[in-house]
């Protein structure tokens, strides 16, 4: 049985830079991908982070650069977060009080549901599922305080 870590604000918990390493695995085909890398949280003007996320992903044994960014903003609640992508548009809500949250995010087709889990103060995982039609994937990525 997973223990899980409550956070009394994410905003405070996620801020500053974190390693990064994901696997992506098809679950329709069994490959196997692997994303390594950094995050940084930097502040906002008007509140919240900035996630900028940069990186090498190895997929079919080809290794490209890859990055996204996403703007994490205070949530609704306190200590809580309104996620959206680069461009503004929603992505999910985070709620890490308990130390778990799960997200859903609809998007054409697909379904992305995300499981949001905290360790302690410097490990955190993100595990997503997205569904569709043409897409069965695992995405498992592991966040680790960098010093």
């Amino acid at each position: 049985m997973d223990e899980f870590w409550p956070v009394a604000d994410v905003l405070a918990y996620l801020a500053g830079r974190w390693r990064v390493e994901r696997t992506v695995r098809d679950l329709a085909t069994g490959e196997e991908g692997r994303f390594t890398g950094t995050t940084g949280f930097d502040p906002l003007p008007g509140g919240g982070l900035l996630h900028r996320e940069a990186g090498t992903f190895t997929w079919r044994g080809v290794t490209r650069p890859a990055e996204r960014t996403l703007r994490f903003l205070p949530g609704a609640a306190p200590g809580t977060a309104d996620v959206r992508f680069a461009d503004g548009r929603p992505f999910h809500d985070l709620d890490l009080t308990s130390g778990r949250y799960v997200a859903d995010h609809p998007c054409a087709a697909d379904l992305y549901r995300g499981e949001f889990t905290v360790r302690d103060a410097g490990h955190w995982r993100t595990v997503w599922r997205v569904g569709g039609p043409a897409k069965d994937l695992r995405l498992t990525t592991e966040y680790t305080r960098a010093s």
